[in-house]
């Protein structure tokens, strides 16, 4: 069975996906900063900061599943958080790319995490769908400079796969467990969509890239359902019993609160899946109500 390496595989989706992959006979590898993380997978260590990496972790490797970044939505926006944001993406995506090339690894596949946040935090009525072209305000041009980064490994005529990722939702923590908050209230107006997707379907995506040479290019790795805040809100609060108030935060608390990144909370729009679908891949969970009762 082939040999895959993994950044990133010690966070939520990683974490899901080694083990999905372990399951189906693939020897896995987990590349991370971490010095001291141990686990049954065999671990290697890289220091994106020194541009450092140890090229033992590429021995003999078929396939990189890049999922490594620092969180979007864990700290408020400082200049340094933000410059944390793009190099966790674009220099470490940099690094593996001189990696490979130096140490001449004949990858079958290069797949990749983004996110829709390449479309901007705006709510409009489009609907935005892959060839778009990406938001000229802070994660839109993060995710550019990051998907720039991930295309060069075109030029050494390795299939690459880049998966722009919505909302993910897991019962293990990440933003579903943020949203369960005792009482439910919609955000701002409500009216902002949330485009989401099951993790399990998610960790799919990543092996169906992985497996079926079909897959070039970039994804929308969304649910097809659109559904505003305010129906995400009352869902959630029905299938996890909670109480739910249809009146709304003002947007001026959100911003105080978290400033800048108030932008990802109070707006969206919708993101289509269509061109995923078209590939022939089944989601489980397309409907919230579903993912919901199954993540409770």
């Amino acid at each position: 069975m082939s040999k895959v390496l993994i950044t990133g595989g010690t966070g939520l989706i990683g974490s899901r996906l080694s083990g999905l992959l372990k399951a189906k006979g693939y020897e896995v590898i987990i590349l991370t900063r971490n010095n001291n993380f141990k686990n049954s997978h065999d671990s290697f260590h890289w220091n994106i900061q020194e541009y450092s990496i140890d090229d033992s972790a590429f021995k003999s490797i078929d396939h990189i599943l890049h999922l490594a970044g620092a969180g979007v939505a864990d700290k408020r926006w400082s200049t340094k958080r933000k410059k944390e944001i793009l190099t966790s993406r674009v220099v470490s995506t940099n690094l593996l790319y001189d990696t490979i090339k130096r140490l001449k690894i004949p990858l079958k596949s290069f797949v990749a995490a983004s996110a829709i946040g390449y479309y901007g935090s705006t709510t409009t009525d489009k609907i935005f769908i892959e060839t778009d072209q990406p938001h000229n305000d802070f994660l839109g041009n993060v995710c550019k400079l990051w998907e720039r980064a991930i295309h060069q490994f075109e030029n050494l005529k390795i299939r690459t796969v880049v998966l722009r990722t919505g909302i993910v939702l897991s019962k293990d923590g990440g933003a579903l467990e943020k949203m369960k908050t005792p009482i439910l209230i919609p955000i701002g107006n409500g009216k902002q969509y949330m485009p989401w997707i099951h993790i399990d379907d998610l960790c799919n995506l990543y092996i169906n890239a992985l497996e079926d040479n079909q897959y070039k290019g970039v994804y929308n790795a969304v649910s097809p359902e659109h559904i505003t805040n305010y129906s995400f809100s009352k869902t959630l609060s029905y299938i996890f019993n909670k109480p739910f108030l249809s009146l709304t935060i003002p947007k001026f608390v959100f911003k105080l609160v978290f400033g800048e990144m108030s932008k990802i909370i109070l707006n969206g729009s919708r993101i289509s899946s269509r061109k995923l679908s078209q590939t022939g891949f089944e989601f489980k969970y397309e409907k919230l109500n579903n993912a919901l009762k199954n993540l409770r």
